[in-house]
């Protein structure tokens, strides 16, 4: 039988300062396992909690990369932000499960990822690439077989990319969609096509009373539902 997967936070401290003294951190940085979560952005958090908004023209504007261009002193004018993201999936070996893309990413950068990693479990894409790049989002879903959770920064075409995820992902549980208008026709593609949908963020969302009450009552296996700084209802309201 085979044995359990060791971690290092299980090995006796003595043991790992004597690994670490004798390990180069570049050689254990080309470990496929320490590129299993590409989240391309200043903040620590899981893919359970992305959430973003904001609209970048170009890399100037993303301190994340700002910092690698300075740090490695390359010159501005030849740097490619679609090369930084192959680069950094190519570290993955494939092995990538959760990914999140800057708001400068490109339709080229989303079909790279999507052929190179097919066991993604967590995936949040920017406003500006789902309202662009809708059409291509629903094709890609099909390579994204064990997708549990997607963030959306828009709910543009939401309908089209839900039906696509009930198609292809058997294990999806978590949908969060920002700065979103959920109205009847959202709020029904969620119930039908994401009936077993444990967790759904809405936050800042335009959704009206009659879309709400069709998600609680339609979405009977919900554990978390989060409409804070929502608008379109009243938490007051006697009926919920």
């Amino acid at each position: 039988m085979a044995m359990d997967e060791r971690r290092w936070e299980d090995l006796n401290i003595d043991c790992l300062v004597n690994i670490l003294e004798e390990l180069s951190w570049y050689r254990a940085s080309l470990n496929p396992s320490c590129w299993e979560r590409l989240i391309f952005s200043d903040i620590k958090s899981s893919y359970l909690e992305l959430e973003y908004y904001f609209i970048a023209e170009n890399w100037v504007d993303y301190p994340l990369l700002q910092r690698f261009v300075h740090q490695y002193q390359i010159d501005e004018s030849h740097f490619s932000t679609t090369a930084f993201i192959k680069f950094v999936v190519n570290r993955s070996k494939g092995d990538a499960t959760a990914l999140r893309l800057p708001p400068y990413a490109s339709e080229t950068d989303l079909k790279y990822v999507s052929d190179v990693c097919g066991d993604l479990k967590g995936v949040g894409l920017p406003a500006d690439l789902v309202y662009d790049k809708s059409g291509v989002i629903t094709e890609l879903i099909g390579k994204w077989k064990r997708l549990e959770w997607l963030t959306l920064g828009s709910s543009y075409d939401l309908v089209k990319i839900l039906s696509q995820i009930s198609i292809h992902c058997k294990d999806f549980w978590g949908l969060r969609v920002s700065n979103s208008n959920i109205f009847n026709d959202e709020a029904i593609a969620i119930v039908n096509f994401l009936p077993k949908i444990k967790h759904l963020i809405l936050r800042y969302a335009h959704i009206d009373r009659d879309a709400l009450m069709k998600l609680l009552q339609g979405c009977t296996e919900l554990q978390v539902l989060d409409v804070s700084d929502c608008i379109g209802f009243s938490e007051d309201d006697g009926k919920f």
